[in-house]
């Protein structure tokens, strides 16, 4: 992983922004309908994304979720475990994020947290790192067989893009909350994280639940690929939907609307535009 990930296609011209927003329609399009699958079905299913600091992970995720039901689908984002959950089986806080019937979990970031940043920051000990390996593939291979559908995409970039976007964040005031002093140490720890990534896919790859990865150097097209394979391995079809009909205005009545100056209004800043 000296070169960087990212680097094996080779450079390749940005997607153009009229191409990518009508595919990305297309497939968004496509999400609502697998949505509705799910729902229908009473399917479970788990999106899992993982990679860099600056990979794409966030921007995909909310493309993911632009148009789908916040009560069928949501992000998981869990924050630093309390001390509380520090002293339970590490994958205990993560279960019960997971999707009932007819629901989709998108985990921005996950239980993989144990195999990146906590093992290349001294988060957690050699020990639990080991346990971890061991015992992750077991946890997924019984999620599957209860038959959860997981899905897992690592979001993979070149040295040389990683600090460019982060020099990027840095320099955009609206931009720069999403820097962490985390991220800031990244950089510097590139090659740590490049190993600890090859011994998480070497432990983890597994027939039952495999990685996926997202050659996330030009976003658009990273974006554009991950969603698409995504529903390339979902067997859904889609469901017909309930006629609906908008009912008519009602019939008048006395009702008089009470004059406007018994309200505040919010001030029309657009006509100052």
């Amino acid at each position: 992983m000296a070169r960087g990930e990212g680097a094996g296609t080779g450079p390749r011209k940005r997607l153009p922004r009229p191409v990518y927003e009508r595919e990305l329609a297309r497939l968004q399009a496509e999400l609502v309908t697998l949505q509705e699958w799910v729902r229908s079905a009473g399917a479970r299913l788990v999106v899992v994304f993982e990679g860099r600091d600056a990979a794409g992970k966030g921007g995909t995720i909310k493309r993911v979720a632009e148009y789908l039901n916040p009560r069928v689908a949501r992000i998981v984002a869990l924050p630093a475990p309390s001390e509380r959950e520090r002293t339970q089986w590490y994958f205990q806080r993560y279960v019960e994020h997971l999707p009932a019937g007819g629901e989709i979990v998108l985990f921005d970031r996950s239980w993989y947290n144990r195999a990146g940043v906590e093992r290349v920051m001294g988060f957690c000990t050699e020990q639990e790192r080991q346990r971890f390996l061991r015992q992750c593939p077991v946890f997924e291979r019984l999620l599957v067989e209860d038959g959860l559908l997981l899905r897992k995409y690592w979001f993979s970039i070149s040295q040389a893009e990683q600090q460019r976007r982060l020099r990027d964040r840095i320099d955009d005031p609206m931009r720069r909350w999403k820097l962490s002093s985390v991220d800031l140490e990244s950089v510097a720890r590139w090659h740590e994280y490049s190993r600890a990534r090859d011994e998480m896919l070497a432990a983890t790859d597994t027939p039952e639940a495999p990685w996926y990865l997202v050659e996330s150097e030009d976003k658009r097209r990273g974006r554009i690929n991950m969603i698409a394979h995504l529903l390339s391995t979902v067997p859904y079809s889609e469901v017909p939907l309930p006629e609906v009909r908008l009912p008519g205005p009602p019939a008048s009545s006395d009702y008089e609307r009470p004059p406007r100056e018994r309200y505040r209004y919010v001030p029309d800043r657009t006509a100052l535009l």
